[in-house]
């Protein structure tokens, strides 16, 4: 017999869910990354650097939602790994853009391949629809938390 949909519990475990994913695929990524001596913690920065090279580290702290503290670890681990340089400003000498070395755009195959594989686990076995559906899903949950968050910050400034 089907069990009937409970809509109380479905709702209160979506956090755990989502909790429970980030936390998989955190320890995925860190056991694929390992050899390179990258952390899952920097994927996302050295992904969006693949894609937009030359950004200032305040934009990679924004757009990542990572604190200061947190974005420049991340970037020294991966500028000692020589996967990236920090340039100056010429004009503002507070000012930091991230580049990527020979090293690290040489990391582009193993990293897309990593995305793609990622990506691949976690649609096995949804249809296109509901591939297309889950992506439009996740990207709007996200983008309700992100929008409270912001509301939340506006209200206590």
């Amino acid at each position: 017999m089907k069990e009937k949909f409970d809509r109380k519990k479905h709702h209160e475990s979506i956090g755990r869910n989502v909790s429970h994913l980030f936390r998989s695929m955190n320890i995925y990524l860190s056991k694929e990354l390992e050899p390179y001596g990258i952390g899952s913690g920097q994927f996302p920065l050295f992904m969006h650097l693949m894609h937009h090279d030359g950004v200032r580290q305040e934009t990679l702290a924004s757009l990542l939602k990572y604190d200061k503290a947190t974005i420049t670890r991340s970037i020294t681990r991966l500028e000692d790994m020589g996967y990236v340089i920090r340039k100056r400003d010429s004009i503002d000498k507070r000012v930091y853009y991230v580049h990527l070395t020979d090293k690290g755009e040489n990391m582009r195959n193993v990293l897309f391949g990593l995305r793609s594989k990622l990506n691949a686990i976690l649609l096995r076995g949804f249809d296109q629809e509901e591939q297309e559906l889950f992506s439009s899903m996740l990207e709007k949950a996200a983008m309700n938390i992100a929008s409270e968050n912001e509301m939340y910050k506006v209200s206590n400034e």
